[in-house]
């Protein structure tokens, strides 16, 4: 038909027409058969991992750790409390502690070289109080490394070798990109077996397990003891995450472990590699996530942003931020909620000049803000509660929204234990079967202000009440602090 289309002369258009219109019929079809195989290609698992494990392989290590522990030098016996002979062994005991002797631990992890002149990354937890670290090559080439820099916070430590010759490496890929039900590969160094090699999918992203940067991707590739440290690669051969945990009942994988994405190693790596620290950006805030009721009540289109809380002294004061704003975008980009909003400050330079635009009063006000340092800050913060160690708040009546409340007074802050200057008013009791106390309100707590203005009294919670429900509002957002925390709580108004 191509050929008979091409041969038709000028003259008869209605042929010409239609022997292009099956030339178009016929492309079209072949660039349907020709995405189909493709998708089906794309979808099927590959034939083999060989070709990329030889690539990648050479990059990854095995790491040895000892550090020098103490025990005694003959074991102890345990003397039940009481005992006639219990003065006697513990002079025994006592000159036995003096006996002790050193003893040295070794323990395994893996770790992979980003650079050709020997940078090593791997977890911090693998080389953690080590004496001496020994990285081993698959090659079988050892040398020993020191460490350049570690961040407890994310788990990831920094070392370095000194090669001889320019070292295989492998590079960071952009984890963001990453899809459940991509394939990845895990190597590493499982219970010591050195070097082996395990694949599978990722099962979902955006992972938390316990720390304010986490960002794991789950992945059903075994990973066991002594994998942590490794790398989890992409079928690109980039390292998209390192292989931090696993949740198991019995120590063993069951296919559910956790790699650190790779857009949060690559930026700690930087830093270490830089400073041998971390460095990252303080707004120095508190905050919390906006809920629906919460929006409603502030008069937010959308439950996003993140809510302030508390602003104590810090960047964020200076440049005028409040308490009760919500910061819903941050240096120009949209702030989802507080998890997005802490990782955009600690990714954001030390020093650099923000733009934070906040909801306030109904309408949005753009702060220029200095970010400090959170390292400096939190240093800070731990010296100041060294020196001057904070009295927990003690729980200490008109009912409103089923909170039995009574303004503050010089003796229920005596009783509290709070400053002479504290105000608000105080929680004495919670209806179980009100919203309140399913938001979590409980005896004790202390409500400072309601709908963004300040309470002193009873009756000044319960005007405010009032004067939500005559604007049309469904609910009310409570500034509550407990234990010296504060958060805010919206409860729905009735009738």
């Amino acid at each position: 038909m191509y050929n008979r289309a091409l041969a038709l002369t000028p003259k008869d258009d209605r042929t010409d027409a239609r022997g292009l219109q099956g030339l178009l019929a016929l492309l079209v079809a072949a660039a349907l058969i020709l995405a189909q195989t493709v998708a089906a290609h794309a979808r099927s698992a590959p034939e083999s991992f060989a070709n990329l494990v030889e690539k990648v392989s050479p990059a990854v290590v095995d790491i040895t750790t000892t550090t020098t522990v103490t025990t005694s030098a003959n074991p102890l016996p345990v003397i039940p409390k009481g005992s006639p002979f219990e003065d006697f062994f513990k002079d025994f005991l006592d000159r036995q502690r003096g006996g002790k002797v050193p003893r040295r631990a070794t323990a395994l992890g893996s770790g992979f070289v980003i650079s050709e002149d020997g940078y090593i990354v791997t977890n911090n937890h693998v080389i953690a109080e080590a004496d001496t670290i020994q990285i081993e090559f698959k090659n079988g080439d050892v040398m020993k490394a020191k460490v350049v820099g570690t961040d407890p916070k994310t788990d990831i430590a920094l070392l370095k070798v000194d090669a001889k010759k320019p070292l295989p490496f492998v590079s960071f890929g952009d984890s963001d990109t990453a899809r459940v039900g991509d394939w990845v590969l895990a190597v590493g160094n499982p219970l010591g077996q050195g070097f082996s090699v395990t694949a599978g999918i990722i099962s979902a992203r955006n992972r938390e397990l316990r720390g304010t940067y986490d960002d794991f991707i789950q992945t059903d590739a075994a990973i066991n003891r002594g994998n942590s440290g490794g790398p989890l690669f992409n079928m690109d051969g980039q390292v998209i995450g390192v292989n931090t945990a696993i949740l198991s009942p019995n120590g063993g994988s069951i296919g559910i472990g956790f790699s650190m994405s790779s857009n949060v190693v690559s930026k700690v790596v930087e830093q270490l590699k830089k400073y041998g620290e971390t460095r990252r950006g303080w707004l120095g805030v508190h905050i919390q996530d906006v809920t629906k009721d919460m929006a409603d009540a502030l008069g937010l289109d959308d439950a996003a942003g993140a809510l302030v809380t508390d602003v104590p002294d810090g960047p964020a004061k200076k440049a005028g931020m409040k308490q009760g704003d919500v910061i819903i975008t941050f240096d120009g980009k949209h702030v989802a909620d507080t998890r997005e909003l802490v990782r955009m400050v600690a990714d954001a330079e030390v020093g650099k000049t923000v733009r934070v635009v906040v909801f306030r009063d109904g309408k949005t006000v753009t702060l220029k803000v200095v970010l400090g340092r959170r390292e400096a800050a939190e240093k800070k913060l731990e010296k100041a509660s060294a020196n001057n160690p904070a009295t927990p708040e003690k729980p200490v009546e008109k009912t409103v929204l089923g909170l039995t409340v009574q303004g503050m007074n010089a003796e229920l802050r005596s009783q509290l234990g709070l400053p002479d200057d504290a105000q608000g008013v105080v929680v004495m009791n919670v209806d179980e079967t009100s919203q309140a106390y399913e938001k979590g309100l409980r005896a004790g707590d202390i409500i400072v202000e309601a709908g963004q203005q300040k309470v002193l009294s009873a009756a000044d919670l319960a005007k405010r009440v009032e004067d939500a429900r005559a604007a049309g509002r469904k609910s009310i957002l409570l500034l509550v602090r407990r234990n010296g925390q504060p958060r805010f709580v919206a409860l729905e108004i009735k009738g």
